[in-house]
């Protein structure tokens, strides 16, 4: 069944079921509900390619993630599915795992499914996709990346105030022997956070130590090696601060693996505040990074660029809080000097 058995059924042309399926203002109120009931009666579903073609607009974003396997990215899917689809548009997903070579394949797809725009959480980006998409006037919008320009807009993550909250925290607790353990090196989301952290002990009056900041890999692997490593110097850290809540747990786990207890021996602190940081044992003490509101930042910037696809294109901002849970407490009283 096409929209021609459609407008037979309802007694109008095509061109008027074409209209009512595209919510077109020109048709009048009692012919759309009579078009609409015919096409809820047949369970008719429109061809979105003969859509495309004709107006050139698929009606689809197009997103970019670079791992599946981090709660934190089904976690902001969710909303940001939720936020398309309550606009009646569709999403188009893709994972990077990581891999920059990856993102070529998926920006090709990108563009065969003529998306209409393209989220961007992976951080490991090439000059060359980027630059195809914006040749074919696809709007991309990136997160913690920085530049912006000619349909290519940016949220940043406003690290400062969490960060700034998360060390206080800990100072309140007469912490100075602050760890921190981060992702990937040579990412840019790497290398603000680590920066982030940098500044805020040095805002707090407190001096980071080299020694005391590991590379993860955002996995709970990656952060049980680092918390090993950290808990074998002979000078130990009292706080660790983590990259993301993975690695803060895969940190609780090397810890407790070795009879170091947490708070009681070692505080911990994560970034994003997934479902699960609520759930281990102690609940972990986190930087939260709200996903409905990353979602719908997300979602407004790549609307902004519906009129004009290379328009100049904007920064945006997205804050963090600090959530305190059980993973913190007093520095252990017999280490708390230097």
């Amino acid at each position: 069944m096409d929209m021609r058995d459609i407008a037979k059924l309802a007694g109008v042309s095509s061109a008027t079921v074409s209209r009512v399926i595209n919510g077109s203002t020109l048709v009048r109120p009692e012919t759309v509900e009579r078009v609409r009931k015919v096409i809820d009666e047949v369970k008719f579903f429109p061809n979105n390619s003969a859509t495309t073609l004709k107006y050139g607009k698929s009606g689809t974003y197009g997103l970019i993630i670079p791992d599946i396997t981090n709660p934190f990215f089904p976690e902001f899917i969710k909303c940001f599915e939720s936020i398309v689809v309550e606009h009646d548009q569709e999403m188009l997903m893709a994972t990077t795992d990581f891999h920059p070579g990856r993102m070529q394949q998926t920006v090709r797809r990108m563009l065969i499914r003529k998306v209409d725009g393209v989220a961007l959480l992976a951080s490991e980006i090439e000059t060359e996709p980027i630059e195809n998409l914006i040749q074919n006037r696809v709007p991309l919008v990136t997160m913690d990346r920085g530049p912006i320009g000619e349909g290519l807009s940016n949220i940043a993550i406003n690290y400062r105030s969490g960060m700034d909250q998360a060390i206080a925290h800990l100072k309140e607790f007469l912490h100075k022997k602050i760890a921190y353990i981060g992702g990937f090196t040579g990412l840019t989301i790497s290398e603000h956070r680590v920066t982030a952290f940098i500044r805020a002990m040095k805002r707090a009056g407190l001096e980071p130590r080299s020694e005391y900041i590991k590379v993860g890999d955002y996995r709970v692997t990656g952060g049980a090696a680092a918390m090993t490593e950290l808990l074998s110097l002979k000078d130990r850290p009292t706080a660790v601060l983590a990259a993301n809540d993975l690695t803060a747990i895969g940190g609780m786990r090397a810890a407790m693996k070795i009879g170091v207890s947490i708070p009681s021996d070692i505080s911990i602190v994560g970034f994003d505040d997934i479902e699960m940081s609520d759930i281990v044992h102690p609940p972990l003490t986190t930087l939260r990074l709200s996903r409905l509101d990353l979602a719908q930042a997300f979602f407004n910037a790549l609307e902004c660029f519906k009129s004009d696809p290379h328009r100049q294109g904007e920064q945006y901002m997205v804050k963090t809080t600090l959530i305190v849970r059980d993973s913190t407490g007093p520095v252990p009283r017999q280490r708390s000097s230097r």
